[in-house]
């Protein structure tokens, strides 16, 4: 199956962007009765025939509607602070987005290495991850924060931190149970300092562990995420 991503959807009679539209007629080679699966990112899955192969403006009429699809009783946000690579922080996102990761928020800690990030380039990565993982929902990508900042706004009931720092700590797997919405901190390459613990602390964070093994960044978030979808399977 081939999915599309086409956030604003109305009527029965629709038109595929350029990108979109090229890909459908000039590289699946797609024609009139051809039909495609979309989806508009807010749960909404359709099925639509192609009525115009235009490579430019292709031409689609919808055939079938599936609201709320693949919802999920749970919802998982991540906050982590972007890598010094950023095809690590890429690779982050595409697999989160895969496994089922409903935010990303980013953080810019102590010891952040990276201070800016690319917003639109991320963008695009999460909707290819969407496509090519069947998905309806796409997931947010929240702007770059200060440590701080996200932490005294934050309106999470159930959040927790992750660090390096030693100390007794539960595993996150049990500490997590079913249907639980969670927020999860994942610090940058050099951890979590001591303060920002103590104010996560101070607002309501637990501190949990992810097992034994040093992870670099984006594989803690990558496990994090993967612990939560797989105790809600």
């Amino acid at each position: 199956m081939q999915l599309f991503y086409m956030p604003n959807i109305s009527g029965n009679e629709i038109f595929l962007d350029e990108a979109e539209s090229k890909h459908a007629v000039k590289v699946l080679r797609l024609g009139s009765g051809s039909r495609i699966q979309l989806t508009d990112g807010k749960g909404g899955f359709y099925t639509a025939e192609i009525s115009n192969p235009n490579p430019k403006k292709c031409q689609l009429e919808i055939i079938e509607f599936k609201p709320q699809y693949g919802k999920r009783n749970f919802e998982v946000h991540i906050a982590i602070a972007p890598t010094k690579n950023t095809d690590r922080l890429e690779w982050f996102l595409e697999k989160a987005t895969e496994i089922g990761v409903d935010s990303v928020s980013f953080l810019l800690c102590e010891n952040s290495e990276r201070k800016t990030i690319k917003s639109e380039r991320l963008e695009k990565v999460v909707i290819s991850a969407m496509k090519q993982s069947l998905k309806a929902y796409l997931p947010q990508i929240n702007s770059l924060t200060s440590f701080e900042e996200f932490i005294r706004g934050t309106t999470s009931s159930l959040k927790y931190i992750a660090h390096c720092q030693g100390g007794e700590m539960s595993h996150l797997k049990n500490v997590v149970a079913k249907e639980d919405s969670v927020l999860i901190l994942i610090g940058p390459e050099g951890d979590f300092s001591k303060e920002e613990i103590t104010l996560a602390q101070m607002h309501g964070f637990r501190e949990i562990s992810l097992g034994t093994s040093r992870l670099r960044t984006e594989t803690a978030g990558i496990v994090a995420c993967h612990i939560v979808n797989l105790i809600n399977e």
